[in-house]
């Protein structure tokens, strides 16, 4: 039927998960020893797990009219149950009705018609119309609507029907008023002497109530108290818990209480019916990390400081923390955490506090203070002793430093303000270098950009002549192809002419006609005077006319002397 615990003198049944481990009679130490490995979650052999988690399944009790419902659903549990009134000669539970198609009160198919005889429940379970007459079929009987088949829970003149699905409790009190428990399964239920109250449907992975850590904050499980409401002799009605859900997240645990003895509960979904036994605390088997402050320690010169401490642990073994009767690891390591400290900073002086910001096994002495070996085994002893204190609570401590101090009073006061004065000359100083620094960079800066620029100007102005030089030279070149090329264009036309005025002198050759050679000398001196112009006076050369030629070469010349002298 589920997890519970119930009764003091029986088992806590802890369904779907392995049997739990726990402390027996914890105000005799000796019967831990004997009961419990410490190098070991489970009980030693020999210890009976039953004996703390026994407990009785009222809800298996054999009872009068009371049909758990099977795979065959809820009408064939309500017959079994009409034929057990019946054979105990009471009124039967279904009604002897029979349905028609026409008129009358309709029960839908999925559903149940609820009437009420005399006080007494009568159900229809056919579906159809149920008509209001003959008027004898209805004689003390009152038509009280309909439910359906698939309802978790219907109350009805003592008929309790409850049917939870595989995530759902239902928190049953039976006419004792005794408490059990329903998980995915259901019964038909007809109470003659008392009734079967529903106390509440749960769903069992959304509890209303989420714990966390009060230190770190982690999510350790949720929980849900059902509660029930009674009637006391003053006529007053309060509420009891008589039920506690509880959902715990993997790599989680709980721990319960009995008396003096303690059981550890795994992670899953769990509840408790008994009132003797509670829930001392939910833990996280992870891995954990804290900030904290510690109180003032003072150091070896009588000053006060106040340290800010880091610290990483992961609980390994819940009932040791709690058998010890703390309910974080962080309360069972606090108290140890200060007295080692308090040892460690008793030996030390302020001067050395102040150069050695950090206590943890990464930042020990170098070794140049006379007393530094002695810290640094000092600090070593100390953390053994912790880690070994830790794993008396069944805790594993991962890490443990000293991130920050605070030192406090008025020597404290006076000493921080000359180191505040130490610290700002410092700071001055580092600033002038600073400053110096820059202003040598700068003029570094300046120093290559010059240098930069001034090679930049040289690339150019060789850039420049290169130019230069290679557009003489092409200018140069141009030149020379163009006189060869006009060189060549005249002595080919040279050659041309040539060529010509030996053909046509060898074509004048050929002519032998006078008359012909007479018409040529014509047409060559009308071409030469159209050539020159007809006021040309053409004078021979060569032969006897050379001499004509030059006496009136003369006489012209003369005669264009005595022109410009006068």
């Amino acid at each position: 039927m589920g997890s519970r615990i119930d009764d003091e003198d029986a088992d806590t049944v802890v369904g779907g998960s392995s049997y739990p481990v726990k402390y027996k009679g914890l105000k005799k130490s000796n019967r831990i020893d004997e009961s419990y490995d410490s190098s070991s979650t489970h009980p030693r052999k020999g210890v009976s797990l039953h004996e703390f988690s026994k407990t009785a399944d009222y809800a298996l009790e054999e009872r009068l009219f009371f049909v758990p419902i099977g795979k065959d659903g809820v009408i064939i549990a309500l017959e079994k149950i009409d034929r057990q009134l019946r054979d105990s000669g009471r009124t039967g539970l279904l009604s002897n009705k029979v349905p028609v198609s026409w008129t009358g009160r309709e029960v839908a198919p999925g559903f149940l018609g609820l009437i009420k005889h005399g006080g007494l429940p009568k159900i229809l379970t056919k579906p159809g119309r149920y008509p209001g007459f003959p008027l004898r079929n209805w004689w003390a009987r009152q038509w009280c609507g309909t439910k359906g088949l698939s309802d978790t829970s219907i109350q009805f003149q003592g008929l309790t029907v409850v049917q939870v699905s595989q995530n759902q409790a239902a928190v049953i009190s039976d006419p004792q008023n005794r408490i059990f428990v329903i998980k995915n399964s259901g019964f038909v239920a007809y109470a003659i002497d008392g009734t079967y109250d529903v106390l509440a449907i749960v769903d069992q992975t959304h509890l209303s109530t989420s714990i966390k850590d009060t230190v770190t904050g982690a999510t350790l499980g949720s929980i849900a108290e059902i509660k029930m409401r009674s009637r006391i002799a003053s006529g007053k009605e309060q509420e009891y818990v008589v039920a506690l859900f509880l959902n715990i997240p993997a790599n989680n645990c709980a721990i319960l209480q009995r008396g003096d003895d303690l059981e550890l509960l795994p992670a899953g979904q769990h509840y408790i019916t008994n009132p003797n036994v509670t829930l001392r605390g939910l833990f996280t088997l992870g891995e954990n990390q804290l900030e904290m402050p510690t109180k003032d320690i003072f150091t070896r010169d009588q000053v006060p400081v106040g340290l800010r401490i880091y610290l990483k642990w992961q609980l390994m073994e819940p009932l040791k923390l709690t058998t010890h009767g703390y309910n974080t690891p962080y309360d069972a390591l606090r108290d140890k955490t200060q007295s080692i400290l308090t040892q460690i900073v008793a030996h030390l002086d302020y001067s050395s506090m102040v150069k050695q910001r950090s206590l943890g096994p990464d930042n020990l002495d170098d070794g140049t203070d006379p007393s530094s070996a002695f810290l640094d085994a000092l600090r070593t002893r100390a953390m053994d002793e912790m880690h070994e204190a830790a794993l008396e609570y069944g805790i594993i401590l991962k890490d443990l430093a000293v991130i920050d101090r605070q030192f406090k009073g008025e020597i404290a006061s006076t000493m921080d303000k000359l180191t505040t004065r130490a610290l700002q000359a410092q700071v001055e100083a580092a600033n002038v270098d600073r400053e110096n620094s820059n202003k040598v960079k700068q003029e570094e800066g300046a120093l290559a950009v010059a240098r930069i620029k001034a090679q930049s100007r040289n690339t150019q102005a060789d850039s420049e002549a290169y130019s230069i030089i290679a557009a003489a030279k092409a200018q140069a070149e141009r030149t020379k192809i163009e006189a060869l090329a006009e060189a060549e264009a005249i002595r080919l036309t040279a050659e041309a002419d040539a060529q010509a005025v030996s053909v046509r002198a060898a074509a004048d050759a050929k002519v032998t006609d006078q008359f012909a050679r007479g018409m040529e000398m014509r047409r060559v001196e009308v071409t030469r005077v159209q050539a020159f112009g007809n006021k040309t006076v053409f004078v021979p050369t060569d032969g006897t006319g050379v001499q004509m030629g030059n006496a009136m070469a003369v006489g012209m010349a003369a005669g264009i002397g005595n022109g410009l002298g006068a």
